[in-house]
């Protein structure tokens, strides 16, 4: 089959069962994040070279807990202050625990943006692989959840707009950089990707970010603004730290010396190398959100 056409297919399944899952339910959405979990952690471990038993279980366990109690949220501060006869401030404790698991993440994407740039850098230590693989690969997918639901129910919304802010900007930092790229951005990790074709990427997804507040969330006239402010801000933050999460990815794959994550996508490769910029921009995003929640 033409590379070409195995490319569309694969792609146009991926982009179906995603936008199908997101926008059927809010389990069928958790459900198909969590399979992209366990494959993700099969194939970081496998660049890695690490035993995938534990790691598969470990984040299976991890994501359903915090998955449950993020969909079943009221139900569980309802349950546990019954039994607990109200002694706990249960969504104090849950809100806690965002804020641990959000800090640990932060600092595990720092060591990441450090780990890029650092030249001598050509092997992963043992304890360093499991550090990526909680913070890089397993926490990014909880927040990925987390941020569906904005700052308060279930909105498919938001995270069909992050996920078309992303695409907006691979896919136009790809055209930009083919049609005027002359300056490479880090041609050591990835050779192809240029400064002409970052900056484009980052006009174009904040564009993006303009016509989803205005068109797609549609927030009421008191709010628009407002609204086309943190979308455009969103954007941002994509563009910069998904060409980031992008880079990351690559080097993981040039420190193994495999071209794809994995062979689950034809044409694609893996889902790491899918939702590369999207688990790295996802806890900064959550991050964003919460600094709104909290000013407002």
């Amino acid at each position: 089959m033409n590379e070409t056409l195995k490319r569309a297919i694969s792609g146009t399944v991926y982009i179906l069962l995603l936008l199908a899952s997101i926008l059927f339910s809010t389990e069928s959405f958790f459900v198909l994040f969590g399979i992209f979990l366990l494959i993700a952690v099969y194939e970081f471990c496998n660049l890695v070279q690490i035993n995938k038993v534990f790691p598969i279980i470990f984040s299976a366990l991890v994501y359903t807990t915090i998955a449950l109690i993020s969909v079943y949220r009221k139900e569980t501060e309802f349950f546990l202050n019954q039994n607990f006869n109200g002694k706990y401030n249960i969504a104090v404790n849950l809100n806690n625990l965002n804020i641990v698991l959000l800090a640990i993440t932060i600092v595990v994407s720092i060591k990441c943006i450090i780990f890029l740039f650092y030249d001598s850098i050509q092997k992963v230590s043992t304890s360093s692989k499991y550090l990526y693989l909680l913070g890089y690969i397993i926490l990014p997918f909880v927040f990925i959840t987390k941020i569906s639901f904005g700052v308060k129910d279930y909105n498919p919304k938001i995270i069909i707009g992050l996920f078309i802010l992303i695409w907006t900007n691979d896919t136009f930092a790809y055209i930009v950089g083919k049609s005027i790229g002359k300056h490479k951005l880090l041609e050591r990790i990835s050779p192809k990707k240029t400064i002409e074709g970052f900056l484009g990427g980052i006009v174009f997804a904040i564009l993006a970010g303009f016509l989803i507040s205005k068109f797609f969330i549609k927030a009421s006239p008191k709010f628009s603004e407002r609204s086309i402010l943190i979308w455009c801000s969103i954007a941002l933050i994509v563009g910069v730290l998904g060409t980031i999460g992008d880079l990351i990815e690559s080097k993981f794959k040039r420190i193994a010396g495999v071209k794809d994550s994995g062979k689950i996508m034809p044409g694609h490769g893996g889902i790491l190398d899918r939702l590369d910029s999207v688990i790295f921009v996802a806890p900064f995003v959550f991050l964003f959100y919460q600094i709104l929640n909290y000013v407002s």
